[in-house]
């Protein structure tokens, strides 16, 4: 019996990775067919800027507190192993330097891309999709109202635009703390920050509000993806919340890792 039922769960194994695989191209081409409709309609200036100021009260204002102890935490934990570490050698001011190209480069904009998504992914996904199961989404479309355009549209805004201004406040605030918590450690406070402003440029703050960009985009245009497809009433709302959070965040960490070896594979620091 044991080796039967381990025979039929081998033989459902390749229609089990195919359903993988298909629902992986369909999200890939459901996200570049909002995207591609999100950008035909921001061009004609087809936004509602009251949702879109609202969505960026949501997305910004009100994530900015959890965002900031994030990363402030983040940098100060790394600060820590530093300043314990590098000070024994002799070259305890160097901690300044990978603290702010690590967190210009990397922790801000991906902490910023990662509570985006457990923030706002869930709350689009879950909204759009409660519309989708009431038939609202219906509705709308019965009043010759495009969803994408009255829902999407102005969220994706608001996350393109909110979340590189939100990334430069957690630039600020993560190598602020790792300022303390290094000169609490026996580092220097001016070699600190005569180390942090000669290996930390322009272009890698640059760099780093990119990827925000990239972040925002993907985290808005996923929740609202996984939300307009839900089916199956509340289960499927929740399996769209869930779906919305998990593919972000992943997609975040996949998206951070290209585009760092595009902007600084191969180089030194």
């Amino acid at each position: 019996m044991r080796i039967g039922k381990h025979i039929k769960r081998a033989a459902k194994a390749p229609a089990g990775a195919w359903r993988s695989v298909k629902r992986f191209f369909e999200l890939l081409g459901e996200s570049f067919i909002i995207i591609w409709q999100v950008f035909t309609y921001v061009l004609r200036g087809r936004v509602n800027l009251r949702d879109a100021v609202g969505q960026m009260c949501f997305m910004g204002v009100e994530s900015l507190v959890i965002i900031l102890i994030t990363v402030a935490f983040s940098s100060a934990v790394i600060a820590l192993y530093l300043a314990q570490i590098i000070t024994g050698w002799g070259f305890g001011s160097y901690t300044g330097s990978v603290i702010g190209l690590a967190i210009t480069r990397e922790i801000a904009p991906v902490l910023c891309g990662v509570v985006l998504s457990a923030r706002v992914a869930s709350s689009i996904g879950a909204e759009i999709g409660s519309m989708v199961v009431t038939e609202q989404i219906d509705a709308l479309k019965t009043l010759s109202v495009d969803p994408v355009e009255y829902l999407v549209v102005p969220k994706v805004v608001a996350a393109v635009i909110m979340l590189p201004l939100v990334g430069v406040l957690a630039d600020a605030v993560g190598i602020g703390s790792g300022y303390l918590v290094a000169c609490a450690n026996g580092v220097s406070g001016g070699g600190f920050m005569a180390a942090c402003q000669s290996f930390t440029h322009i272009s890698d703050l640059l760099n780093g509000l990119i990827k925000c960009v990239v972040f925002g985009l993907a985290v808005s245009v996923i929740g609202s993806q996984q939300g307009l497809r839900t089916r199956g009433g509340a289960v499927g709302v929740g399996e769209a919340t869930t779906n919305s959070v998990v593919i972000s965040i992943v997609v975040v960490y996949i998206t951070n890792f290209l585009m760092t070896y595009v902007m600084f594979g191969g180089k030194g620091l």
